[in-house]
């Protein structure tokens, strides 16, 4: 029997279009940086197994709310998927392996799980990249139905929302168009991209700078137009003493961002290097 779950090449990421980047096969890619010998087939068969548990139950109910509230119970509740609120930074939060295997994550890793499950029994789950906690929604006749992964799924009703997106906007409370744009679905690119920020993020604060360069660079295989995962790259670089790595992306990155609020930060950087500094124009 053929695997659900086939891992794709590094090197091909970048020219998937969105719709058929696959988001869970690329997110189990990035953990086997970290894991070697990950097998695929394991969570594929850990993930049906979730499936087949629910489908009956699943398929007997008509609304899909209640289809998601289903899978939720049984998730959160029976098989014990739950935020790390203790080691929120942890990167194994964000290594999907772990993840399935501790069954603790974070927003994103959690909200993996749940949107595959679900889309493998048919109920159309995106992933929202809300400001400061990744959030899922289901369409619903009346709307969307907003729920936190992190939280076993809980439904979060508008003025919640709006509180959350609140602390993100500068103190504004946010209209109904701008909450509405925030709740957008998330293509698996950003999703990715996102999950790579985090790592990335946690690798450099706990200084293991040869893992977030990776992150930074497993970003740039997935998204090249990313210049911030340039510069943070060859900022990981510098601390690794990797010089002519650094100097490569720093000029580079200087190069298309030569008015970037960092610029003359690492123009300096890069006269310590030794290396040709772009010029503004």
């Amino acid at each position: 029997m053929q695997d659900r779950i086939t891992l794709p090449d590094w090197d091909a990421l970048a020219d998937f279009d969105d719709e058929a980047l696959p988001l869970l096969p690329t997110a189990l890619l990035i953990a086997r940086d970290e894991y070697p010998d990950l097998q695929p087939s394991t969570y594929d068969a850990l993930v049906q197994s979730h499936v087949e548990h629910l489908r009956a139950e699943v398929d007997s109910i008509e609304h899909s709310p209640l289809k998601m509230a289903a899978i939720n119970r049984h998730l959160f509740d029976e098989l014990g998927y739950s935020g790390d609120h203790q080691e929120y930074y942890d990167p194994r939060n964000s290594y999907l392996n772990q993840v399935f295997e501790r069954r603790l994550g974070n927003p994103i890793s959690l909200a993996l799980v749940q949107m595959e499950v679900a889309r493998r029994l048919g109920i159309p789950l995106d992933g929202v990249s809300f400001p400061g906690h990744f959030l899922v929604r289901l369409p619903v006749d009346d709307g969307v139905l907003v729920m936190d992964p992190f939280n076993g799924g809980r439904p979060l009703d508008v003025d919640e929302l709006r509180e959350r997106a609140k602390s993100h906007l500068g103190g504004q409370m946010p209209d109904d168009q701008v909450l509405a744009q925030i709740l957008d679905p998330a293509p698996s690119r950003a999703i990715l991209i996102r999950m790579l920020r985090n790592l990335h993020g946690v690798y450099a604060e706990a200084s293991e700078w040869d893992r977030a360069a990776r992150s930074a660079d497993r970003l740039l295989k997935l998204a090249p137009e990313q210049d911030d995962a340039l510069r943070d790259r060859g900022l990981a670089y510098l601390q690794l003493d990797y010089l002519a790595g650094a100097r490569n992306d720093l000029g580079l990155y200087l190069k298309r961002n030569p008015e970037a609020s960092d610029a003359q930060w690492l123009r300096e950087k890069l006269i310590d290097l030794g290396g040709p500094v772009p010029r503004l124009h």
